[in-house]
């Protein structure tokens, strides 16, 4: 019985790097709980989701998802969508800097957020345009089968496959779900309302696309040895029925998130609206004589 449970918990490919990052953000957030009131939902929300990755990543379940289609578009989705709306969700970034000795805080974190090259970065990478086009991108990307041959092929590809995939998911659904104004949050509330409806289009056809093929696009699984029988055109419709379903349905509930947050701004005036007069004289055509 022992045996058959370690089997499971035993990562198929053991990585130092992912376990030290898991466990120091995980330490983190449990001295920073310990500072701050954490409200059970967002402890839960949080717990559930850094779980959802572990298990995706680092257990013998990787070697379903290394040798299924459509058990690999389960782990995609986990990392790109589930998991990192969960855990944006409970809002742990105030949690976790409360989790750094005060020391690290002053003396580092303070001055790294100042610095220029932060900000260029930021103001890069955490730029609306880029990060929604990086969260599709991401998505198209892997499932152009040349690309998913050379992931599955080599270990490096993989493992970039999967940061990618899961850093894209953490930065759209932190800009989607920002509880401030604009500014300084970087977008407008009605837009992040807007725009899961906008990112899961493409996710949408390209499903259907995945679905209604006759022909087998990912014959890596085949060369790889899949991990079950079932037929392949089979399998590739769940895994293209997996990607356009749950997919659509995990980023609707992103956008009711979205439009909670909005509601709750718009009762408290805090979004900025200009006087309704001088919206008009903005935008009204001057009369010449």
């Amino acid at each position: 019985m022992m045996a058959s449970v370690l089997k499971w918990i035993v990562p198929w490919e053991f990585s130092w790097v992912f376990l030290l990052a898991f466990v120091a953000c995980g330490a983190l957030y449990l001295r920073g709980s310990r500072r701050l009131p954490v409200s059970l939902g967002r402890r839960l929300a949080f717990w559930i989701g850094m779980a959802m990755i572990y298990v995706s990543l680092h257990t013998y379940l990787d070697f379903f998802f290394e040798h299924e289609f459509f058990m690999h578009r389960i782990q995609q989705i986990v990392l790109h969508h589930l998991a990192p709306l969960l855990i944006v969700a409970s809002y742990p970034g105030t949690v976790l800097r409360k989790g750094l000795p005060l020391a690290w805080r002053l003396r580092l974190l303070k001055p790294l957020s100042r610095s220029w090259p932060w900000r260029a970065a930021s103001a890069v990478l955490l730029n609306p345009t880029v990060v929604t086009i990086l969260f599709v991108a991401f998505i198209l990307l892997w499932l152009i089968p040349a690309m998913q041959t050379l992931a599955m092929l080599d270990w490096r590809i993989y493992r970039f496959m999967n940061w990618s995939m899961l850093a894209s998911g953490f930065s759209y659904w932190w800009l989607v779900l920002d509880h401030r104004p604009r500014p300084p949050g970087r977008m407008t509330p009605g837009l992040r309302v807007l725009s899961p409806g906008l990112t899961m289009t493409p996710q949408i056809l390209a499903g259907a696309i995945v679905t209604f093929s006759k022909t087998d696009l990912y014959p890596i699984f085949e060369i790889c040895g899949r991990a079950f029988t079932f037929n392949v055109i089979t399998a590739q419709l769940v895994g293209g029925v997996i990607m356009w379903v749950p997919a659509a349905i995990i980023e609707s509930i992103g956008g009711l998130l979205a439009m909670r947050q909005w509601l709750r701004l718009s009762r408290s005036g805090r979004i900025r609206r200009k006087p309704w007069p001088a919206r008009r004289a903005a935008t009204a055509i001057p009369v010449q004589d």
